[in-house]
């Protein structure tokens, strides 16, 4: 599809038809970027997206397990601080 660039004040733009919009699940911010010369336009995505999938599934693997322990013991914890 060929669209036209339109003038928006200093800068220009283009329309979107509805129908690419839907097809797209575009909202109303997209992320913009460039790619070997190409924009390209991308509905905007949260930071966090999939994080919770990706949790379930290690937990039905079995690989949830804490990598740090919750209580760390040191020497510094071990003096007498007492003045």
């Amino acid at each position: 599809m060929k669209v036209k660039l339109i003038s928006i004040g200093n800068s220009k733009g283009i329309r979107i038809p509805s129908s690419i919009i839907r097809q797209c699940g575009l909202g109303d911010k997209l992320e913009m970027s460039v790619e070997n010369g190409v924009i390209v336009l991308a509905p905007v995505r949260s930071v966090r997206e999939g994080w919770s999938a990706a949790f379930e599934k290690t937990v039905a693997a079995g690989d949830d397990a804490p990598l740090v322990p919750d209580a760390l013991e040191n020497d510094f914890d071990a003096e007498d601080w007492t003045w």
